[in-house]
């Protein structure tokens, strides 16, 4: 569970799916909630590297773009990606401008299964764009409607919806 800053608190979808979920492990990068984080791929990294079993990546917003950076330097120990909200790099806003320092996202596929889910209506990242990364990575694309950031913010605490496809992508998953 990798989530963006700020969304570690306890009426977060993630912090909920991890206290319901045995084997999961809240991943937080404490550099994102100053000014810029020095390695925003290197809590994740450690987190799957330290895995006894092969991982998960379930990320939000910023956490997105760690997961995505982190993928490609542990491929052997991850097993799939669900992957909600990715911030754009574009735009005026604080989110945006950490992004940027740190490059764009990759857009080689990634080498497992995946899934984005996006909102119609997110102020960090367009539908569009969205879409984009997640045709870009080989991922199946979940449209979230109107859901804004898919947060507690947004009104969505426990998300059982996304709880649902979580569980139905999981179900997928090659052993």
């Amino acid at each position: 569970m990798i989530p963006g800053p700020g969304n570690g608190n306890q009426d977060h979808w993630l912090a909920r799916w991890q206290t319901r979920l045995s084997t999961a492990r809240l991943v937080a990068d404490e550099g994102w909630h100053g000014g810029s984080p020095a390695d925003p791929a290197g809590a994740t990294l450690a987190a799957i590297e330290s895995a006894q079993k092969p991982v998960v990546l379930v990320a939000h917003s910023t956490g997105v773009y760690s997961a995505v950076l982190a993928a490609p330097l542990s491929l052997r120990r991850i097993a799939g990606a669900f992957l909600v909200s990715p911030p754009e790099l574009e735009g005026n806003g604080a989110m945006a401008r950490k992004l940027r320092k740190l490059g764009a996202y990759t857009r080689e596929p990634l080498p497992f299964p995946s899934v984005v889910v996006a909102s119609r209506n997110d102020p960090h990242g367009s539908f569009e764009h969205a879409g984009d990364l997640a045709n870009a990575w080989g991922s199946l694309f979940i449209d979230a409607g109107e859901s804004g950031h898919i947060n507690e913010l947004s009104g969505h605490g426990p998300w059982p919806e996304g709880s649902m496809v979580f569980a139905q992508f999981i179900a997928r998953l090659t052993p």
